[in-house]
């Protein structure tokens, strides 16, 4: 799945999810911890994988049950700590979010296989074709077909949703930026 289709995901569920439970939009802090959280299992990966030869495939150490295993306590822990809730629990959402949106649809007509990076290094992550990098991989192994265009049309809906909600994080990532590049608004 492409950024724009984990984060369009994550978005939709936390949304939903927060309308119902509080009868409110998400919050700035949490709707940015998401974003990330969405992310971050690539962000470790693939480089990881592609760039640095160091992780057998993209999607192996990042994307294992073992560290969400490890990752859930910690973050929550943390969160704890800093009075920050909230917070922990966006970017726990976007990364498990990450994780359900990355199993491909072959996993729901049996063919566990292209899952079992989610066990790794206990299973063997199936082959995966060569990448050269990041740059290679945008330019030539991801290809538009069906799925990429559904994900266009999720981003869509996430992005109107994420405007309908008072677009979430926008002003404080907006004011940090202004704040470090001396921009005066």
């Amino acid at each position: 799945m492409w950024p724009w289709g984990h984060l369009a995901v994550a978005y939709l569920f936390f949304t939903v999810v927060t309308h119902r439970r509080f009868g409110r939009p998400p919050r700035a802090w949490p709707a940015i911890a998401l974003a990330v959280g969405s992310q971050t299992p690539d962000l470790i990966d693939k480089p990881l994988a592609w760039n640095f030869g160091v992780l057998p495939g993209g999607r192996t150490l990042a994307h294992s049950l073992f560290v969400v295993a490890c990752l859930v306590p910690a973050v929550l822990l943390v969160a704890d700590r800093l009075e920050g809730r909230a917070v922990g629990v966006g970017f726990l959402v976007g990364y498990g979010s990450h994780l359900l949106a990355d199993i491909p649809p072959a996993v729901l007509s049996g063919e566990f296989a292209y899952a079992a990076y989610h066990l790794w290094p206990v299973l063997e992550q199936p082959p995966e074709d060569p990448v050269a990098g990041i740059f290679d991989a945008i330019l030539h192994y991801y290809t538009m077909g069906p799925y990429e265009w559904v994900q266009f049309g999720l981003f869509a809906v996430a992005a109107l949703a994420w405007y309908r909600d008072g677009m979430p994080g926008l002003g404080l990532v907006s004011a940090s930026l202004e704040r470090r590049l001396g921009v005066e608004s």
